[in-house]
C-alpha cells in the first residue's frame, strides 16, 4: 500500500530550503529594485543635464557642470573632459575634478585618453597601471593613485571626434557594461551642448576680430584725415598769401575793375577750402573728445563698482585714485556751469533769434508743451544744441512748412523735441547721422549755401558736437524720421517750396508725407533751483 505524504508533513530540511528560496527571491527583488532606482536616477540625470547647463554657453563653466554631474551619477571619484584642439593637435581641459581646475594639455596620441581619442575604442580597466598605454606622469605629478578607468570618445553631429570623457576610480567595485552604455548616452547628450558652446565661442571670436579690424580701420582713417587736414593747412595759407601779394602788384599795373571779379571768385573758393579744412579739424577734435569722454565715463563706472566691493586692498585703492587724478588732468572738465534753466521761455527767446537769422525763409516756428519744466545745464551748451537742431530742421523743410518744438516730462525724463515737416532721412542715413563728415545728400548733388537756406548742406558737425555734449553732460539725443514718400531716395530732390510741389497740397499734405523729430532727453534733476530768476 503506497503512502502519500502531505506538504504539511514536510520535515525541517524542506522548510529550510523553502526559507532559502524566499530569502533569495527577496534579495533578488531588492537587487532589481536597486537597479531600477539606479536606472531611473541615471535617466533622470540625462533630463537634468539640459536644465543644469541651460543657456550658459561659456565653455569652461559648461565642462565643469558636465564633469560634476557625470562623476556624481556614475559614482566615480573624478571625471575629466578633454576637448581636441586642432591647431595644436592636443587634448586640453580645464576640468579635472580634484586638480583645482588647472589647465591640462597632452598630445592627442599619448596615454589612455590619447589612445581612446585616436581609435574611438572604449577603454574600461580595473587596474590602469597594468595597461602599457597608461601615462604615469600625471599620477606622479599629482600624487593621485589611478585604479579603475572608464574612457570613451564624444562626437559632434557630423561624426567628428570632439574629445574624450574619462571617469576615474569607481567608488564601489569597477565600471560595468551598464556604466559604459550610460556614459555613451550621457556623452552624446553632453556633446550637443559642447558643440553649441564651441560654435558660440567661434562666433564671438570672429565678431571680436571684426570689431578690432573696424577699430584699426577707424584709427587709420582718423590718422589719414588728420594728416590730410594738416597737409592742406599749409598750402592753403601760402595760396591765400600769394593771392594778396598778386592783388597788390596788379593794383599798380592795371585798373582794379579788370581783375576784381577774377580774384573774388578765386578767394570765394579758397575760403571754402579753408572752411572745409577747419571744419574737418573740428570734427576730428570732436571724435577725439568723444573717445576721451567715453574712456573717462568707463573708468568712473569701474571705480563705482570697485567702491561697492568691500574687500579691496588699500594699495589698489591708492593706485586707482592716482590713476583717476592723472586722467582728470588729461581730461579736465570744461568751465561749464550747471544752472537751472526754465525750458519754455528759453526756447521762446531762441526762436526770436532764429527767426531773425532765417528771415529769408518762409518757415513757421512755434513752441508748445509744459511751461514749468527745468533742466540743469550750462545755458551756452543748451543754446548751441537748440540752435543746431532748429538750423538743421529749417534747412530740411521747404518754404511753407512748419517746425514744432514740444516740451514735456515723461517719467524721469524732460524731453525737448524738434519736429520738422521736411523731406526726412532714409533709414540707412539715420544710422550715421551723428557721426560727422556725413552729408545726407548724394555727393554729386551736394552744394553749400548760406545757413538756413533750404537744402543748404552740411557735414553733420553740429549733430556730432551734440553727441559729444550728450555723453559729457548726461543727456541723450535721438532721431525718428520718415523719408518723404514721394522722394524715397537721396537722389530725389524737393523743389524747396510746398506751393511748387506736384504731390502735396499745403502744409498738412507735406507734413503727412515725411519729416523728422529730434529728441533731447534730460534726466529730471533733484537739485535745488537756487539759481532761478
Amino acid at each position: 500500500m503506497s503512502i502519500k505524504t502531505s506538504h504539511l508533513e514536510c520535515g525541517p530540511q524542506d522548510r529550510r530550503k523553502g526559507d532559502r528560496r524566499k530569502f533569495i527571491r527577496r534579495a533578488e527583488d531588492r537587487a532589481r529594485e536597486r537597479r531600477l532606482r539606479e536606472r531611473n536616477y541615471k535617466l533622470k540625470s540625462l533630463l537634468e543635464l539640459g536644465e543644469l547647463i541651460g543657456l550658459d554657453l561659456q565653455i569652461d563653466g559648461m565642462l565643469l557642470k558636465i564633469a560634476q554631474k557625470a562623476a556624481e551619477v556614475m559614482e566615480a571619484d573624478r571625471c575629466s573632459l578633454f576637448l581636441h584642439d586642432p591647431n595644436t593637435d592636443e587634448l586640453w581641459s580645464t576640468v579635472a575634478l580634484g586638480l583645482e581646475g588647472q589647465v591640462i594639455r597632452i598630445p592627442s596620441d599619448v596615454g589612455l585618453a590619447g589612445s581612446c581619442f585616436q581609435t574611438g575604442e572604449t577603454i574600461n580597466l580595473e587596474d590602469a597601471s597594468a595597461d602599457p598605454r597608461f601615462n604615469r606622469e600625471v599620477d606622479a605629478r599629482t600624487g593621485y593613485r589611478t585604479r579603475s578607468v572608464l574612457c570613451m570618445s564624444i562626437y559632434n553631429r557630423a561624426g567628428g571626434t570632439l574629445g574624450i570623457i574619462q571617469l576615474l576610480n569607481k567608488k564601489e567595485g569597477v565600471f560595468t557594461r551598464e556604466d559604459e552604455i550610460f556614459l555613451k548616452t550621457f556623452g552624446n547628450h553632453a556633446s550637443v551642448f559642447i558643440e553649441m558652446a564651441q560654435l558660440q565661442e567661434a562666433r564671438l571670436e570672429a565678431l571680436e576680430k571684426s570689431r578690432e579690424e573696424l577699430r584699426r580701420l577707424n584709427r587709420a582713417k582718423d590718422k589719414a584725415l588728420h594728416h590730410l587736414s594738416h597737409e592742406l593747412g599749409t598750402p592753403l595759407a601760402v595760396i591765400q598769401g600769394t593771392i594778396r601779394v598778386l592783388q597788390r602788384r596788379l593794383h599798380t599795373l592795371m585798373p582794379r575793375s579788370d581783375w576784381k571779379e577774377f580774384f573774388q571768385t578765386l578767394e570765394k573758393h579758397l575760403n571754402r577750402l579753408i572752411e572745409i579744412q577747419q571744419e574737418t579739424d573740428a570734427i576730428l577734435h570732436s571724435y577725439q573728445e568723444l573717445g576721451e569722454t567715453s574712456l573717462y565715463v568707463e573708468l568712473d563706472r569701474l571705480w563705482q563698482q570697485l567702491e561697492e566691493t568691500s574687500e579691496i586692498p588699500s594699495d589698489l585703492k591708492a593706485h586707482w585714485n592716482s590713476l583717476k587724478g592723472q586722467m582728470a588732468q588729461l581730461l579736465p572738465d570744461r568751465p561749464h556751469s550747471r544752472k537751472p534753466v526754465r525750458l519754455y521761455p528759453f526756447v521762446q527767446q531762441m526762436l526770436k533769434e532764429v527767426r531773425q537769422n532765417a528771415s529769408h525763409r518762409d518757415v513757421r516756428l512755434f513752441v508748445e508743451g509744459q511751461k514749468d519744466l527745468f533742466v540743469f545745464i550750462d545755458q551756452g551748451i543748451l543754446k548751441e544744441i537748440l540752435e543746431g537742431l532748429l538750423k538743421n530742421g529749417i534747412e530740411n523743410t521747404p518754404d511753407g512748412g512748419r517746425i514744432r518744438i514740444f516740451i514735456e516730462q515723461r517719467d524721469q525724463q524732460v524731453l525737448l523735441q524738434v519736429q520738422d515737416s521736411g523731406v526726412g532721412i532714409t533709414d540707412e542715413n539715420q544710422r550715421h547721422i551723428f557721426e560727422g563728415l556725413f552729408p545726407t545728400q548724394e555727393t554729386e548733388l551736394y552744394s553749400s549755401r548760406r545757413p538756413y537756406d533750404f537744402n543748404a548742406g552740411g557735414k553733420g558737425l553740429d549733430l556730432l558736437r551734440m553727441k559729444v555734449y550728450g555723453q559729457r553732460f548726461g543727456f541723450d539725443l535721438s532721431v525718428e524720421s520718415q523719408r518723404c514718400i514721394h522722394l524715397p531716395t537721396d537722389r530725389a530732390l524737393c523743389s524747396g517750396r510746398i506751393s511748387a510741389c506736384p504731390y502735396c497740397q499745403g502744409h498738412e499734405g507735406c507734413s503727412a508725407s515725411g519729416g523728422s523729430t529730434f529728441c533731447v532727453s534730460f534726466p529730471v534733476s533733484g537739485e535745488k533751483r537756487s539759481g532761478e530768476n
